[in-house]
């Protein structure tokens, strides 16, 4: 069998026209007899004619690959958003090219270099826990790829972002917690470069506002995230004078490493403390000691609504993105509770 690639310059030779001629019959133009493209084309379809991807990219000058760089697949979260993602990206003709920066800046910003490498033409982000600066994202813009970001969102001015109201999560999970009786809430942050981490503080301090209550900044203890780091913060949460009876977990995982720490001090979950957590995971499903409730923070629409940005980001000039309205959409969470019993 032959399996020698058929090029646009052998079926013209067969049919002794021009290469342009083939190339514009088999994109259907206009200015192409009828007569002439049904000879192109069933010559093309006899020859097994496949289009040069590379050749048709180079001329429109797209690759029509999005790259995708999150801190973790394994993460149901995260999963969650790609599907959002590709669905989108599939459904409009697009390849996603997804990489893993396992919460390292230096693995992220090889990683953003990678991408510009392979000539995508557009990044969706969901940033590091440990990254601070930014110059990566600031360098990529000369190259005209545009970067929108997904639920971790950097302290960036002029960007484009898809997130979940953490504040307003964080002041249905406070309420949710006093409306139970408890009068002194902790809570488990992450670290305070995330816009995310910056929201929660922010709605529990609304809370308590609205409650006439006096903020204690003792209650709210910023973490790595780390097993380590969560045990240790736990720990030093219920070692205070005015120790809380629930807190409010960073994320679902979070709350796993949190009620080991506590199982560990020999204390009861859900009677001498008790818990709410962010992201509402599936993995509560199968926890011994899942959250009283959990934030929903829609993963998948956040994946989506990233991908259609882009989407409508890459359909304008260069000119047009100049001059655009930055895209900062704001997802409204609802608080899942996972054990109405206790109310």
């Amino acid at each position: 069998m032959d399996n020698k690639i058929v090029t646009i310059k052998e079926i013209a030779t067969k049919l002794n026209i021009s290469p342009s001629t083939v190339s514009r019959a088999l994109h259907d133009h206009k200015s192409i007899g009828l007569r002439t493209k049904a000879r192109v084309q069933e010559l093309a379809k006899e020859l097994n004619y496949e289009p040069n991807q590379t050749a048709i990219f180079f001329q429109q000058r797209k690759t029509f690959t999005i790259g995708v760089i999150l801190p973790e697949l394994s993460e149901a979260f995260f999963s969650s958003a790609i599907s959002g993602i590709e669905d989108c990206a599939n459904k409009n003709k697009y390849t996603v090219l997804m990489g893993q920066s396992h919460d390292d800046t230096e693995r992220e910003k090889q990683l953003v270099e990678t991408m510009k490498n392979h000539r995508v033409d557009g990044l969706l982000v969901s940033i590091a826990k440990n990254t601070t600066t930014y110059e990566h994202f600031e360098a990529i813009k000369k190259y005209d790829i545009p970067v929108v970001f997904f639920d971790r969102i950097p302290s960036m001015e002029n960007i484009h972002y898809v997130a979940c109201n953490m504040a307003s999560g964080t002041t249905q999970a406070f309420n949710f917690l006093r409306k139970l009786g408890h009068k002194t809430i902790g809570m488990i942050n992450g670290p305070m470069n995330l816009l995310a981490s910056k929201e929660r503080v922010e709605g529990y301090r609304n809370a308590l506002t609205k409650a006439r209550l006096k903020y204690d900044p003792s209650l709210i203890i910023s973490c790595d995230l780390t097993t380590d780091g969560i045990h240790k913060v736990t720990e030093k949460l219920l070692s205070l004078k005015n120790k809380p009876t629930a807190i409010i977990a960073f994320n679902d995982y979070v709350l796993l490493d949190a009620v080991e720490a506590v199982k560990k001090l020999k204390l009861k979950i859900n009677k001498d403390v008790s818990f709410v957590s962010y992201a509402n995971l599936p993995i509560s499903n199968y926890s011994a000691h899942p959250p009283l409730a959990s934030v929903e923070q829609f993963s998948y629409q956040q994946g989506y609504k990233a991908m259609e940005i882009m989407l409508d980001l890459l359909s304008k000039t260069n000119s047009e993105n100049d001059n655009t309205t930055f895209y900062k959409i704001i997802l409204e969470p609802q608080l899942i509770i996972h054990t109405p019993a206790t109310l």
